[in-house]
């Protein structure tokens, strides 16, 4: 078979399988879907066989036959081989682009403050942020290297601690001053709370209640507030007066020193159940780029 010949059609059959979607293919390869159908049929002419079984109607309009998906692994395995090659050919240089995933509130609390003194010591590369609430597929989206926050297991990727945190309650220094009745924690029974849902689903997330049982506080039946799903606007909300936000440490520490935020009741310390890890591919443990960018996370983590 001359595979070489067929590797763009083969990546448009692949990407189009697991979208179950020319157009959602197109948009993920930058082409457009005639193009990625023609590619398809291109194969499908040369082969002799259907790939697809196509419907004019529902949500997935393309169903890959039985024989597609029996040769899916092995073309994806394939492609994942030739990007480690490709890598391979540049294992001697740290210059090029460096795909970073982590999330939204990450990048805006944490990393992007900090990114000018990694771009100072390696200006050859290029560091390309994918910023997303739910964890990427490294592979398929080509990613290099990420931080993830959790337990420090994800199937297939190498995972090393980068930083521990506590959880604390936090406002804005007018909101303490108006509100100077919060003398202990059982107070903030009668306040509005802002409650992170950024991660609500993953058990050991820290929550409201998870701090006030800590605190010993036992009366968490009635916790009224403002529930919002990204850790940086909990944080902005909380620091323009709106309420009381559960703050992560890693998230909150440059608030606090820059007097946007006051801790609370900094007396009760409650770890989280989770931690900050630097996540890669073991197989590309290697490549300068990720070794230079993963020390250089670990450096930071450490004078933090």
């Amino acid at each position: 078979m001359k595979a070489p010949v067929h590797l763009n059609a083969l990546r448009a059959f692949e990407a189009s399988a697991r979208h179950q979607s020319f157009s959602a293919a197109a948009a993920e390869l930058h082409v457009t879907p005639a193009a990625v159908g023609q590619l398809v049929r291109t194969l499908e002419d040369w082969l002799g066989t259907p790939l697809f079984i196509r419907s004019t109607s529902g949500k997935a309009r393309l169903i890959a036959t039985e024989a597609a998906e029996r040769a899916l692994p092995d073309i994806r395995a394939g492609f994942d081989r030739l990007t480690l090659g490709m890598e391979r050919l540049q294992e001697g240089s740290i210059s090029g682009v460096l795909t970073v995933a982590v999330s939204p509130a990450f990048a805006a609390k944490w990393l992007l403050p900090r990114i000018d003194r990694f771009q100072a010591i390696c200006p050859d590369t290029d560091v390309r942020l994918d910023t997303n609430l739910k964890p990427v597929d490294f592979v398929t989206q080509q990613v290099d290297i990420g931080v993830r926050y959790g337990t420090g297991k994800w199937p297939g990727l190498a995972a090393e601690k980068m930083m521990d945190e506590e959880i604390y309650p936090v406002c804005s220094p007018q909101l303490l001053r108006e509100h100077w009745r919060l003398q202990k924690p059982s107070d903030l029974i009668q306040e509005m709370l802002i409650h992170d849902l950024s991660m609500d689903n993953h058990s050991g997330f820290p929550t409201w209640k998870t701090w006030m049982q800590q605190a010993g506080v036992t009366d968490t039946t009635t916790l009224r507030g403002m529930k919002i799903n990204n850790s940086a606007a909990v944080l902005q909300a909380a620091a323009e007066g709106h309420g009381v936000a559960l703050a992560r440490s890693v998230m909150a520490r440059d608030d606090l020193a820059s007097g946007r935020l006051v801790r609370l009741f900094p007396e009760i310390s409650v770890a989280s159940e989770l931690a900050y890890y630097v996540v890669y591919r073991p197989e590309c443990a290697s490549l300068p780029r990720l070794t230079t960018f993963r020390d250089w996370l670990l450096a930071e983590a450490a004078q933090t």
